[in-house]
């Protein structure tokens, strides 16, 4: 499992920094990410919607914690 902590970066760089991790994901490896960034928050999941991933996302006073697994 692979962790990002996002929160101190806001969208589209996060999307981007996040795009990054995914691509170096092997199958049956998880991306935990967090972000705090109304964009972002919106943003991400978009993405992996779009793509077909299947994800879960939780939020805890204002972070998200978004799991995508392969």
């Amino acid at each position: 499992m692979n962790i990002i902590d996002l929160t101190n970066d806001v969208c589209p760089l996060a999307l981007v920094k996040f795009k990054l991790a995914l691509k170096q994901l092997q199958p049956n490896q998880s991306l935990i990410v967090l972000l705090s960034d109304t964009g972002s928050k919106q943003d991400v999941p978009l993405f992996l919607k779009k793509k077909g991933y299947c994800y879960e996302t939780v939020i805890d006073q204002g972070v998200m914690r978004l799991s995508v697994s392969l």
